[in-house]
């Protein structure tokens, strides 16, 4: 199970890591990583991945300035926060709450 106090507790600049994927999807996708680290602190999970290599991580979906939503994939080995990427979800994979994922056909 993800545990978002952890990551909360994680969430400082020396304990986070991230990685060029991270970065560049950051950059591609126009999101500041201010809102990331936001929904962290005042996001909720969504979904978890317990068996993710190399640590488990979960979703997370934070409303950014503007009541935009965000997805941030973070993850935790208990000593580091890793930022694994962020998106904007859209209403084509997701339904209206950004919480839960359309069936897919």
């Amino acid at each position: 199970m993800a545990d978002i106090t952890r990551m909360r507790d994680l969430c400082h600049d020396e304990t986070i890591k991230t990685t060029r994927h991270f970065t560049d999807r950051l950059v591609e996708r126009l999101i500041e990583y201010d809102d990331v680290i936001s929904a962290i602190i005042d996001g909720e999970i969504i979904e978890e991945y317990p068996t993710a290599y190399p640590h488990p991580c979960a979703l997370l979906l934070h409303l950014t300035t503007g009541d935009k939503p965000l997805h941030v994939v973070a993850g935790t080995d208990g000593i580091y926060l890793w930022l694994i990427t962020a998106y904007h979800p859209t209403l084509d994979k997701w339904n209206s709450d950004y919480k839960t994922r359309k069936a897919v056909d």
